[in-house]
């Protein structure tokens, strides 16, 4: 079996919902990211691109038409280099780099490009189809997040719980109290905004250049998310969920427009197009879990995964875990007995303070293990992600 290596790793600056990215469509975002790795990477001929494999957990807006396929275009490869979609809501993009990274495994693909884009500022309002001749009903449903067009059934056997009534649900069956979210959640800021201090999270970030309709066009170089806080402050945000909840919008991720794509190659492509691996994918795993507590998805993935690979928690030197609540996330580390402020665990911040693009963040996840893994001289890196609807994805990376 060959190997899949990961030879560049970049992303857009994640945006607030409704801020400084949301004049920029879907498919021009994701574009963007392309158009990036087509310039960092001169020595690749652009023609042996076997696939384009992009995660995008709306795709009811302009991410629809297969939105991968629109930004490879729209991006500058060639006609004949080929798209595709994937969709496991909020593990689509780490999902999308797995999946490529399979293909190259196999030898079916040998140099492909992964990752994932959501614009959640754009996401439309849609409207069913009339369920009757000459029917005066009709509804209009948000895409921005959660269910819409609800099967009844699977409301009967599952429920419909909304992503924050699943983080009430996780930290109530795992005692998770609210002052440990708080506490959580300011971790992440603080470690996000040192890291952006550092310049630690430039080494991922492309810039975006949105030209203004009068005066100049405006560069954004940071993630717009991040926000310096304190626990007094954190605690006086009210429940968001129910009065007597723990879950605020202090101590969960942010709603964010964002882009992200990695350049995967084997061995031999990697050299016939001179690029140089960064890092190598040991393997994927996903699981499934009960809806209505969907934030507990990673520890089954990890389990499986680690199981698979042969290696151990104590092996791993860098831990991505996606932040979609402080209540999941300290659910998952404390199920896997990791400390809450285990060290390895993301030591430059995490979607409470960067943001959770939907589609995008599994490529945000890997870029910054990379980078980390490379910072520290660390050799294995995790990356780990819940899933709406009840699942977990994991993914391993090799340092190189």
């Amino acid at each position: 079996m060959k190997q899949a290596f990961v030879c560049d790793a970049i992303r857009t600056p994640f945006g607030r919902y409704g801020g400084i990215l949301s004049s920029i469509r879907t498919d021009d975002l994701a574009a963007h990211t392309i158009k990036a790795l087509i310039s960092r990477n001169p020595g690749v001929d652009w023609q042996a691109v076997d696939d384009v494999v992009l995660g995008c957990a709306n795709q009811a807006g302009e991410d629809n038409r297969n939105v991968a396929r629109m930004a490879g275009l729209l991006g500058g490869l060639p006609i004949d280099v080929p798209g595709t979609t994937l969709n496991r809501l909020c593990g689509s993009g780490l999902d999308a780099i797995g999946t490529a990274a399979r293909s190259i495994r196999v030898g079916e693909a040998a140099l492909m490009i992964a990752g994932g884009v959501e614009s959640m500022s754009r996401a439309p309002f849609v409207m069913p189809k009339a369920d009757s001749p000459f029917s005066r009903n009709n509804a209009v449903y948000d895409t921005t997040i959660g269910w819409r067009f609800v099967n009844p059934q699977m409301q009967k056997a599952y429920g419909i719980d909304s992503m924050p009534e699943t983080a009430e649900n996780v930290a109530a069956d795992y005692n998770i109290d609210r002052a440990a979210q708080d506490a959580f959640a300011l971790r992440s800021q603080e470690r996000a905004i040192a890291a952006q201090a550092a310049g630690h999270l430039a080494r991922e970030i492309i810039q975006v250049v949105i030209p203004q309709k009068r005066g100049e066009a405006v560069t954004v170089e940071h993630d717009e998310h991040p926000r310096a806080t304190s626990l007094e402050a954190l605690a006086k945000l009210k429940p968001i969920v129910r009065p007597d909840g723990t879950i605020t919008a202090g101590n969960a991720s942010g709603v964010n427009d964002g882009a992200g794509a990695v350049l995967l190659a084997d061995e031999a492509a990697a050299s016939r197009h001179g690029l140089t691996p960064k890092a190598r994918i040991i393997g994927m795993a996903t699981a499934g879990v009960p809806p209505r507590i969907m934030g507990i998805g990673p520890v089954p993935a990890t389990q499986k995964l680690l199981a698979q690979t042969g290696i151990n928690l104590d092996q791993l030197d860098v831990i991505e875990f996606n932040e979609a609540f402080a209540a999941q996330a300290l659910a998952v580390l404390r199920t896997l007995k990791l400390e809450d402020d285990d060290p390895r665990v993301n030591a430059w911040g995490g979607a409470i303070a960067l943001g959770h693009p939907l589609g995008a963040s599994g490529a945000r996840l890997v870029a910054t293990a990379i980078n980390r893994l490379h910072a520290t001289g660390g050799r294995y890196a995790l990356c780990s992600m819940c899933i709406g609807v009840g699942q977990g994805i994991s993914l391993i990376l090799e340092r190189v």
